[in-house]
């Protein structure tokens, strides 16, 4: 037998001449399964690949009996190659017939078997096949065995994944619609660019093994300069958390373990490119078989910068303003997932729609997609696998589709519909210095919601009086580390400047359930929504708690201060963050910093509960603001990140608006001020609705203000709101589609989708 060292290079300089080969797939994976088997020194080499309907079939051995390929299937999790194929992970038994997951399988004639090593075949993040070795005496593979079978599992991987015959003549090109979550609305049509760099099988093998050593070693010393490039410079729009983000980059872009095993994978014959090619399919496959939420970021960092090492090789890693072939104008650009700071590089680009293949309404990449104002989608299973480089694509954020390959029809459609939006906006954007006031004069306030330094922008482009909800637990959720006070005063003292005497309204770390911190690595909770976050969280930590409200009271520096606890249900949670602030507010004064010249501390009404201890607070709560998006979640019980409920999760509905004409005169009634801050007030069918039933401040997405300031100037209130009333307290009208028919009746300007589709 070979000794170690020299396997893998025997390994990869005859592969290098089976792969070269033209001839039939069949015949080329039958003769790697003899090379493999030769070279190890094994009884048998099998390929098993993963067919449409999730089998494992076996499509190549050497040493099993031949008329078993295309006979034997396996389940996904059957038997020892399935349990590779379930768990993405190499498995190496030294008597496998005794191992309790073993299969047997007469038709194959394994029976003198024991030995056996399998690794899994991955594209992509997932395993599309299984690679087997074994022998007849009982042994332990080597560690480099089991790296070379993990090598060979990956040049195998394009071929193993490639369509049959049958499913290759199934047009591909074709014409194709997907549906992905809308995580920044507009209209966006080009060309497809991917973020994940491919690797094309002919750069898989090294020719020039010291070349290929020299030009990783030179990828490395790149990919620490663009890192420090980065840090050296503004990125914008969230002040210091990027820079948290790549510090932790150049931290494990230093990590020698990494570095090493691509060193390693050169030696064995790949390119350089291979060689991190492989490491990021680990990481990938990695990824998916863990639910830790902090190790899922660290994994996903790792393979940021496999990416960007590849991008070094190719000489495209440069994506600056000042690089100007680095994007072209009017480009796609499609990821499997995009982390905060690299969708913040990219937004410097004139990019025409982003889509990404994994990612949740409330991920960091969300947050900043929105931020960034370009259309864009997330959520999209597959997307990868059915979309290549240089598609034309069209991606509609306002329905959350995407047309992959569309028609000519299609396209004159998207034109005609980009030109009626750029109209709109054009006419929202004239409505900027408005008033915002219906016809018979009444004042209704349009407010920001914020959270990411990108939306304060908005201000002076909307028009709007000031900022109704600055969300702070971004700049913790998007930084590796917690900020410090100093950071975070910073942070506060950047938003009021920008507002520039216009209202801000703080609210408090609303941490915990699905938004915790890193590295307060908690059990997972069956419902976080309900769980043990918000001013829950911050009550249990009044260490991490009262910094922040230092901070606040800090940034202030004698300017009126307004800030308002979340996801409230009782007085005594009031009370006791209450009593928190006048401590740090205390503490501040005996240290010599200016008191804030008017303090005005508020609740969000995100409970129903809340609602019942309004009354107990009156003349301690200064305010009151709901927060209808965790209110609506609860009012109905219905997860509104769950697809199979979210039809349930309805804001216009007579419930909803009994419940919050309620709250609304309660208010009165005890002289607190109240106002709207969920998503729902940028949608203009419900913020009339709201305005409807008394409401008189909204606050909102930029992207909102415009349409609702333009319904408002169209309404003649007086008249809506006493039809509007019969409607509501008329049970035997459907509501929903009432309200449509009362906004035709009055001539109520609303969105074009609200008018041709049920009210949500």
């Amino acid at each position: 037998m070979p000794d170690s060292f020299s396997i893998p290079r025997l390994l990869m300089n005859r592969l290098r001449t089976v792969m070269a080969a033209d001839v039939e797939t069949e015949t080329r994976l039958q003769r790697v399964v003899k090379l493999i088997a030769g070279t190890m020194v094994a009884d048998v080499c099998s390929i098993y690949r993963r067919t449409q309907d999730n089998r494992l079939e076996l499509i190549a051995t050497e040493g099993l009996r031949p008329d078993a390929v295309h006979r034997t299937f396996l389940a996904f999790n059957e038997g020892l190659v399935g349990q590779i194929a379930a768990h993405a992970q190499p498995l190496s038994i030294q008597d496998a017939p005794r191992h309790p997951d073993f299969s047997y399988r007469p038709e194959t004639g394994e029976d003198p078997y024991h030995a056996f090593l399998g690794v899994p075949i991955l594209r992509g993040g997932q395993v599309v096949g299984v690679l087997t070795v074994q022998n007849q005496a009982e042994r332990i593979y080597e560690d480099d065995e089991i790296e070379s079978l993990q090598t060979i599992a990956m040049v195998l991987a394009e071929i193993v994944s490639a369509p049959t015959p049958l499913e290759a003549s199934e047009e591909p090109q074709r014409p194709l619609n997907l549906k992905g979550r809308i995580l920044c609305d507009g209209l966006g049509m080009g060309r497809v660019r991917l973020h994940d760099p491919v690797i094309p099988a002919a750069k898989f093998f090294a020719t020039d093994r010291e070349l290929e050593e020299h030009r990783l070693e030179s990828a490395f010393e790149e990919l620490h300069l663009s890192i420090d490039r980065l840090l050296s410079v503004e990125i914008g729009g969230l002040w210091g958390e990027p820079r948290d983000v790549l510090e932790a980059y150049k931290l494990l872009a230093s990590d020698p373990t990494w570095a090493e095993r691509l060193r390693e994978g050169v030696r064995s014959g790949l390119s350089a490119e291979a060689s991190i090619d492989r490491m990021r399919r680990e990481h990938r496959a990695r990824f998916e078989n863990v639910r830790d939420p902090y190790l899922r970021e660290r994994l996903h960092d790792l393979e940021d910068l496999d990416n960007r090492l590849l991008r070094i090789l190719a000489g495209a890693d440069e994506r600056s303003a000042d690089s100007e072939d680095s994007v072209e104008e009017g480009e796609v650009l499609v990821a499997r997932r995009l982390g905060p700071a690299e969708l913040l590089e990219y937004g410097q680009m004139n990019l025409a729609a982003i889509l990404l293949e994994e990612v949740a309404t409330s991920s960091h990449a969300a947050i900043v997609a929105r931020g960034l104002g370009i259309p864009t989608l997330g959520g999209i299973d597959g997307l990868l696998t059915q979309i290549a480089s240089g598609d034309t694509v069209i991606v509609d954020g306002e329905e959350g589709s995407l047309h992959i390959r569309p028609d000519a029809a299609l396209v004159h459609a998207f034109g005609e519909r980009k030109k009626l939006l750029s109209e709109r906006q054009a006419a929202f954007d004239a409505l900027r210095g408005e008033p915002s006031q219906t016809l018979d004069q009444v004042e209704i306030s349009l407010m920001l919601n914020a959270g990411l330094g990108l939306d304060l922008d908005h201000l002076k482009s909307t028009g709007a009086e000031g900022i109704g909800l600055f969300r702070t637990e971004f700049q913790f959720l998007l930084s590796d580390t917690l900020p410090t006070v100093t950071d975070q005063i910073a942070l506060y003292r950047a938003v009021l400047d920008s507002a520039d005497g216009r209202p801000v309204y703080f609210r408090t770390l609303d941490l915990g359930g699905d938004k915790m911190l890193p590295n307060l690595n908690d059990a997972r909770e069956e419902n976080p929504a309900m769980g043990w976050r918000s001013i829950r969280f911050a009550l249990d930590r009044p260490g991490l708690f009262r910094r922040q409200l230092r901070a606040l009271i800090r940034a202030a520096d004698g300017r009126a201060l307004s800030v308002m606890f979340p996801m409230l249900t009782t007085t005594t949670e009031f009370r006791d963050a209450r009593a928190l602030l006048e401590e740090e507010l205390e503490w501040s004064t005996q240290k010599g910093f200016p008191p804030p010249s008017d303090l005005r501390v508020g609740a969000m009404l995100e409970t129903p509960a809340f609602a019942y201890a309004l009354q107990d607070l009156a003349g301690e709560v200064d305010f009151v603001s709901i927060g209808t998006n965790d209110m609506l979640q609860f009012f109905h019980a219905a997860d509104r990140m769950t697809p199979s409920v979210s039809e349930r999760y309805k804001m216009v509905s007579r419930p909803v608006m009994r419940f919050l004409r309620d709250v609304n005169e309660t208010c009165e009634k005890l002289d607190i001020p109240v106002s709207i801050c969920g998503e729902g007030a940028g949608h203009p069918l419900q913020a009339l609705c709201l305005i409807a039933i008394g409401y008189r401040s909204l606050s909102m997405p930029a992207g909102g203000v415009g349409p609702v300031k333009r319904m408002i100037r169209s309404l003649d209130l007086a008249g809506f709101a006493a039809d509007f009333d019969d409607l509501l307290n008329d049970r035997d009208r459907e509501f929903g589609d009432g309200v449509l028919r009362l906004c035709a009746a009055h001539k109520v300007k609303l969105a074009d989708d609200e008018i041709h589709s049920k009210p949500k």
